[in-house]
Order: structure tokens, then C-alpha cells, then sequence
């Protein structure tokens, strides 16, 4: 998980969708002019302005994709710290499968009935929840997305808990380290539907391609549906296809916690590789155990903590979710809304037995 420091972020994207979650601001949050937001079908088309004082008061309300999904809960209590800091009043809402699109879209439908200020969502699904949304959008709802994506014109702005080009890069690139540069690998994903794992597999398939990853074969993609059964199922399913499976990458907490429970319990301990992303306290024992060598992630407390002050921002007028713009975080420092008004929380961080135990989440 990177832990963001104070230092200012410039994201520079070239491909709309392929960054993950962002936020932030104070009353001295800053923005470079007054930029007019020129995104098509964005509710927001006003100007900036940097020096404008947080409003105080404001409902903000959190839709993770999952609720009591521990890494959303983490990310979500670091929002709610965040808006009552703010001076303002938190809530979150939610499912609890992660594949209930249909729920999410109830979810912001009642939260525009109630008239909360902001929705920081993380979509089960790029499309699904448009309407409801726009709605939203065209009612005075700030809509920041958090951790998954919607199309662009469904919200003001995406924060990215990663450039999704890294995450899915570094990813391949980790499992061709532990597998010596051959054999054959599975993805372990969550819901089939879910853009950010889409885009990082994506960026994971194009890795592939490079002439130094001639000797590895992608034999598969699995879906576990973010349900930790379905996922430790998936697990044994993929090596009983695959009898030769030297490795397997999982880009999901929930995901890559359930495959490490298998394989531990397992002949393929130590003799099948895993790695994605999950969080230190899920992973520890794994690691310590010898079942996982190393995997990587972004900090989900400074993930959901952005996307807070982006929310407080955009209903403060600080920004509006253009390109160009910047804003201070309070403690986070400056960020810079990228293309397709998305801002990148930072580079993930490898963790390994060597340095698991200095993170506490």
C-alpha cells in the first residue's frame, strides 16, 4: 500500500479510465485558474474558485461497493475521520454482495431523496448506476467515484488509489519475478463486471506481451465475485484445471486472502506463487508462513480520506473537476485533477516479510 506523503502529485494519463480514486480539500485548497468544467454530460459547468471557504454541514454520504468488506471499511472510516474533521456529517450505506447493482442504484436513489450534499461511490458496475447518478448530479450531488469507476460522464471526478497502468504492470511483473520468468498463470478477479479490475487486467494482458514474457501463458481468468467461498473455490478449481499452474494473480482483498487460505492448507504451498493486491493484516500470516512472498497495494485509509475532501471540495467550489485544477488535501498535500477529471493517489507499495510488519491495517 503507498503511503501518500506531502509532496504534490501531477497526473499526467494518457487513457481515460486507467487510474484509481482521489480527493481533497481545505479552505486554503488551491486551483491553478478558474477553470470552466467542459466535461460533456457533467452536471457540474461552473467555475472554480480556489480561495473559497468549506462549507460546513454538509451531508456526505459513502456507497463502497461492498459493506463490512474489510478493506472498504477501512477505507470508509478514514473518510469519515476525514468529513467530521471537515465539520461536516458522514454516513455510509451499502450492500453487502458486491455483485447487487441494482442495490447500489436504490442506494443513491435514496440518498438523492434525502438530500445529501455528496455521494463517494465505488461502482460495482461502469454503466449501471448512470442514471440514477445524473439524476443525483442534476439535483446539487457532488458525485466523486472511489476505488471503482463509472463512465466519466456519471460523476465530477474518479479518484484513483493507483495509476491502473501500474497496478496491472506491476503486478505481472511481480508474479514473472517469483515464477523465474515461465510457466503458466490464472487471475483470480472479483465481479466480471467491476472496471478496475477489468482495466488492470487489461494492462496485465498488454505486459504479457513483451517479448520477456515469451515463456508465460495466461491460461485463465477466474471470477470469485468478491465472496470469500466463491474465491477459495475458484482457487481449488484453477488447480485442478490447471495441474501445472505455477502462479496466480489476484487484484482483489477479498480474493487474494481466500486463495492464500487454500493454497496454505494445500500440496501447492510454496510450490504455486501468489501475489496481487491485498492489505498487510489480511496477508501477514500468509507471508510469515511462506504460502505468499510478496503482493502489493495503496493505503485505503489515505484512499478513502481523499476521496472525503474531494467531496468536501466539489460541494465547497474549490473545484469542479476539471483538468488542471489542484487542491491541497489538508495533511495529504497538493493534488492535480488529471484527464477525464481523475487524480491518482500514488504509486502501490510491495510488502514482503522484510517490511510487512511495519504496516498496521
Amino acid at each position: 500500500m503507498s503511503l501518500a506523503t506531502v509532496r504534490t502529485r501531477r497526473l499526467t494519463l494518457a487513457v481515460a479510465t486507467v487510474t484509481v480514486l482521489a480527493l481533497g480539500a481545505t479552505a486554503c485548497g488551491g486551483t491553478t485558474k478558474n477553470d470552466t468544467d467542459k466535461k460533456s454530460g457533467s452536471a457540474v459547468t461552473g467555475k472554480a474558485d480556489a480561495n473559497a471557504e468549506t462549507k460546513k454541514g454538509l451531508k456526505i454520504a459513502f456507497l463502497p461497493k461492498q459493506v463490512n468488506n474489510p478493506y472498504f471499511t477501512i477505507a470508509d472510516t478514514a473518510g469519515k475521520k476525514a468529513v467530521e474533521e471537515l465539520g461536516s456529517t458522514y454516513q455510509e450505506v451499502g450492500t453487502s454482495s458486491g455483485t447487487d447493482t441494482s442495490g447500489q442504484v436504490s442506494y443513491v436513489n435514496t440518498l438523492t431523496q434525502q438530500q445529501v450534499n455528496a455521494i463517494a461511490v465505488s461502482a460495482q458496475d461502469p454503466g449501471a448506476l448512470c442514471t440514477a447518478l445524473k439524476q443525483a448530479m442534476k439535483n446539487g450531488v457532488s458525485v466523486v467515484t472511489y476505488d471503482s469507476d463509472t463512465k466519466t460522464d456519471c460523476r465530477q471526478v474518479f479518484v484513483s488509489q493507483a495509476s491502473a497502468e501500474d497496478l496491472g504492470r506491476t503486478q505481472v511483473q511481480e508474479m514473472a519475478k517469483q515464477i523465474g520468468g515461465k510457466g503458466e498463470i490464472a487471475i483470480l478477479s472479483a465481479a466480471q463486471t467491476a472496471t478496475n479490475q477489468n482495466t488492470w487486467i487489461d494492462f496485465m494482458k498488454e505486459e504479457l506481451k513483451k517479448p520477456e514474457y515469451k515463456d508465460i501463458k495466461l491460461v485463465k481468468v477466474a471470477y470469485g465475485d468478491d465472496d470469500a467461498q466463491k474465491s477459495f473455490q475458484q482457487t481449488q478449481g484453477l488447480l485442478q484445471e490447471y495441474p501445472d499452474l505455477k502462479g496466480i494473480i489476484s487484484p482483489t482483498t477479498v480474493g487474494i486472502k481466500a486463495a492464500a487460505q487454500y493454497l496454505s492448507g494445500s500440496k501447492y504451498k510454496g510450490k504455486v506463487k501468489l501475489t496481487g493486491l491485498g492489505t498487510p493484516n489480511d496477508m501477514r500470516a500468509y507471508v510469515k508462513n511462506g504460502t505468499v512472498d510478496a503482493f502489493e497495494l495503496w493505503d485505503p485509509n489515505k484512499l478513502g480520506e481523499l476521496a472525503a475532501r474531494t467531496a468536501v471540495a466539489l460541494q465547497s467550489g474549490q473545484i469542479t473537476g476539471a483538468e488542471g485544477q489542484t487542491f491541497k488535501a489538508g495533511g495529504m498535500g497538493t493534488y492535480t485533477i488529471g484527464k477525464d477529471g481523475v487524480v491518482s493517489l500514488g504509486k502501490p507499495t510491495v510488502f514482503d516479510a522484510k517490511n510487512i510488519d511495519q504496516y498496521k491495517f
